[in-house]
């Protein structure tokens, strides 16, 4: 298959309406062709582009940042000459000055499919800044990894965020650039929009289920995404960075995992197979230890699970509920030990008002629903299930595939 970066690089046709104009490049270490070239360098290379300007989002154009709310300079680029803006250091929005710097924005990100991951709030600032500044758009396309399912709450208004890019749900099911076209419609945003397709993508193909497997090599799009698991796992595991518990930052596992050296694993496995043994399907889960390097409980041995989502065996993409499974951890938790530090108070991206669980949900409700004794099961599902109909329908007529 064809990722629209590698169209772009071998169909001179698609290129031509770029000839004579600016070229600027929003890229990440995660942004190559097949032979993983670097897709800087590779559109350098091409004597009908005109590269003037580069940005990287958070973590970075070609290195990477570890955590969150470490912040990138902008810099030269030593092999090309060009100024590389950061949309993750001074500002989060392209400025005034970094816009007179291009004609033509190319957006080649590769993204995880959720709400939260910040590439996404990125695309629809640099939408909302071409629109105000005459300047063109164009996404090369790239694969959803976590595939077509959605799944969440949708986000309430007033809990836009860095981290929240606008009424969606938490694991929306389009690409990049079929966000790119929901941006643009539901903001009605007046700016020269193109999306150079993938060619060949299957998001229902086994066994990636979105991803190429056998085909795409996975390069991290952020430091701690390091293989498909991760991917798929993300829409729920996610929201462990506004708990007190470790999500795997600082082992080789990172998002795929959760616990604490204060948890009782095999209980809390227990609790949530008693409670609902239908928010575990579509995958394995493994008590395990483990003892992060760094970030949450650096040096302090934990007790967890791994969630397990390789084995065709164990693995059902359809059934899969990585959100809900993780909202069962926390209920079953609260239910064991009422008076657990769950949820994490300091501060999130930046925020210091609004607890980090209700910015990372898109409003308060899942938080609430763990902490009330009384709340049922059905009092998540039912309004989650309602949220995800409705952006099914709505998204619709954003899919180009």
């Amino acid at each position: 298959m064809l990722f629209g970066l590698d169209r772009l690089l071998s169909e001179p046709a698609l290129r031509r309406p770029l000839v004579g104009r600016r070229i600027a490049l929003l890229a990440h270490p995660a942004s190559t062709t097949r032979d993983l070239t670097h897709s800087l360098d590779a559109l350098a290379a091409l004597q009908d582009i005109r590269l003037t300007a580069a940005f990287g989002p958070q973590h970075g154009l070609r290195g990477d940042k570890q955590d969150n709310m470490v912040e990138s300079p902008d810099f030269v680029d030593p092999a090309h000459r060009i100024p590389v803006f950061s949309l993750y250091g001074e500002v989060r929005r392209p400025t005034a000055a970094m816009l007179d710097t291009f004609d033509v924005l190319l957006v080649d990100l590769q993204d995880l499919g959720c709400r939260i991951y910040t590439f996404l709030t990125t695309l629809r600032y640099v939408l909302e800044a071409a629109a105000l500044h005459r300047k063109a758009v164009w996404v090369l396309d790239r694969p959803n990894p976590a595939g077509r399912p959605v799944e969440g709450l949708t986000l309430r208004p007033g809990w836009e965020s860095f981290v929240g890019a606008g009424p969606l749900p938490m694991r929306h099911g389009l690409t990049l650039g079929e966000m790119a076209r929901w941006f643009v419609a539901t903001l009605k945003l007046d700016v020269e929009c193109e999306v150079v397709k993938m060619e060949g993508w299957r998001p229902d193909a086994i066994p990636g289920h979105g991803w190429p497997l056998l085909e795409r090599t996975w390069i991290n799009p952020s430091p701690n995404a390091p293989n498909l698991s991760m991917a798929r796992c993300y829409a729920g595991t996610v929201m462990l960075e506004g708990t007190t518990l470790s999500e795997g930052r600082g082992t080789t596992r990172p998002l795929e995992l959760f616990g604490a050296p204060d948890i009782d694993a095999p209980a809390l496995f227990a609790e949530m197979d008693q409670l609902a043994p239908d928010w575990l399907a579509g995958c394995k889960l493994r008590p395990c230890w483990f003892e992060p390097t760094f970030h949450k409980h650096a040096g302090q041995l934990c007790q967890g699970i791994q969630i397990h989502v390789e084995d065709p065996a164990h693995y059902d993409h359809a059934a899969f509920k990585p959100w809900r499974l993780m909202a069962l951890a926390f209920k079953a938790l609260r239910r064991l030990r009422p008076d657990y530090p769950l949820w994490r108070d300091f501060p999130y991206e930046y925020e210091r008002d609004r607890l980090a669980i209700d910015l990372i949900n898109g409003g308060p409700l899942l938080r609430e629903w763990v902490d009330d004794p009384a709340a049922t099961l059905a009092d998540l599902d039912a309004p989650a299930r309602q949220d995800e109909a409705a952006w099914r329908e709505e998204s619709r007529a954003c899919r180009l595939y």
